[in-house]
């Protein structure tokens, strides 16, 4: 009993890099729009380092899920 209270508490605390993540991406877009707007000219270079960041970000997020389901279930 105590073992699966304390996966499910593991689990649970795992999921925090997920947020963590949804607000890395809220930042990345933020600066996209921010730096757009200032320099119009170099939409197409901030796009493509803002699809970068959004990647590595969401990688770390998948990262974090996946850990919270090997807590779960092992």
């Amino acid at each position: 009993m105590l073992l699966q209270a304390a996966q499910k508490i593991g689990a649970g605390l795992s999921t925090f890099g997920l947020a963590g993540a949804g607000i890395g991406i809220g930042v990345i877009f933020g600066s996209l729009i921010i730096g757009t707007s200032r320099n119009p000219n170099l939409k197409d270079d901030l796009f493509r380092v803002a699809i970068l960041g959004f990647a590595l970000t969401e990688a770390i997020a998948l990262f974090a899920l996946m850990i919270g389901f090997l807590v779960l279930f092992m």
